[in-house]
């Protein structure tokens, strides 16, 4: 019987809820069961101000103190690794896990299988987490990301409404409900029997291609466009607020500057963007999308 080691995080609860679905086709016994979590919590439900406040670290991708992770083996089988995308990179615990001495030595020589958690950007946050398991000497085998379904403005309305409430709830009753849907969540045990299945014959060779087979992996072409613009920009805005940010008055008017170039950039500046785009470059670009979205769909790194 192979020995899994399931660890993840989880702020809202979501993931946890993808994890245990994924997890009902194992055996039990075969699963080691770890949750993250940071020594100082984040706040839930967030002020906008504690929100953005958390972009520049996150995006350089820079650690914070965890609570130690009782494993009762220095090695596993297989990994399954839970995560969510923060502003376009892992979110800080799932950063610092990688980084760990102790994880990287268990993640060494190991496959690797990520179920990540979002709203509907998460390619840029797979290739750091690619790296960073490449880096430690594990080898991914799987991805499944799990996202909200609907459309970019709709989603990102709807998980501020979430994530600045705490409520989980179709707002003024007219907006669906955020997050990943109860459809999609039940759907992660589908996933987890082909992963089961490979972890029984200690064989992932094809394990990707089999995830993908399902039908219910896609990446839309808006979101492939704005994942490969904006990541940069959220570095140089990490950069600036980082390096300017000296006092806690200047970080809080820079991080006050960011909130409103993101909400503009994404209500108002992305949509016309996303127009021209769509008429004048996909009917003429279609093959280089296709091999873009096959390589993030993909296990292997660049």
């Amino acid at each position: 019987m192979a020995k899994i080691l399931v660890v993840n995080y989880s702020q809202t609860g979501q993931l946890n809820e993808i994890i245990d679905q994924f997890l009902a086709p194992f055996d039990p016994n075969s699963i080691e069961k770890h949750q993250i979590f940071p020594v100082t919590p984040y706040v839930f439900p967030w002020t906008t101000e504690e929100f953005f406040d958390k972009m520049p670290e996150c995006v350089e991708e820079d650690t914070i103190p965890l609570k130690s992770i009782p494993y009762t083996a220095e090695r596993y089988d297989l990994i399954v690794l839970g995560y969510q995308p923060w502003f376009l990179s892992p979110s800080p615990p799932v950063t610092s896990l990688l980084k760990d001495p102790t994880f990287q030595s268990i993640l060494r020589g190991t496959p690797v299988v990520t179920v990540i958690g979002g709203r509907n950007m998460w390619l840029n946050s797979q290739e750091s987490v690619k790296k960073l398991i490449k880096n430690a000497g594990g080898k991914l085998v799987g991805n499944i990301p799990l996202m909200d379904r609907t459309s970019n403005l709709i989603s990102a309305f709807t998980i501020l409404h979430w994530m600045l409430t705490g409520r989980k709830d179709r707002k003024w009753n007219i907006f669906p409900l955020p997050g990943v849907s109860d459809q999609d969540i039940r759907s992660a045990s589908q996933f987890g029997d082909i992963v089961n299945n490979a972890a029984a014959k200690s064989d992932y060779g094809n394990l990707q291609n089999e995830i993908l087979a399902t039908g219910l992996i896609a990446i839309p072409t808006d979101i492939l466009f704005i994942e490969q613009r904006a990541k940069k920009l959220f570095r140089i805005w990490a950069k600036l607020i980082k390096t300017k940010g000296t006092t806690p008055a200047k970080r809080k008017r820079l991080v006050g500057f960011f909130k409103y170039y993101l909400l503009i950039a994404l209500f108002m500046v992305a949509p016309v963007i996303l127009f021209v785009y769509n008429l004048l470059i996909v009917p003429f670009t279609g093959n280089a999308i296709k091999k873009k979205k096959q390589y993030f769909c993909g296990v292997e790194t660049k």
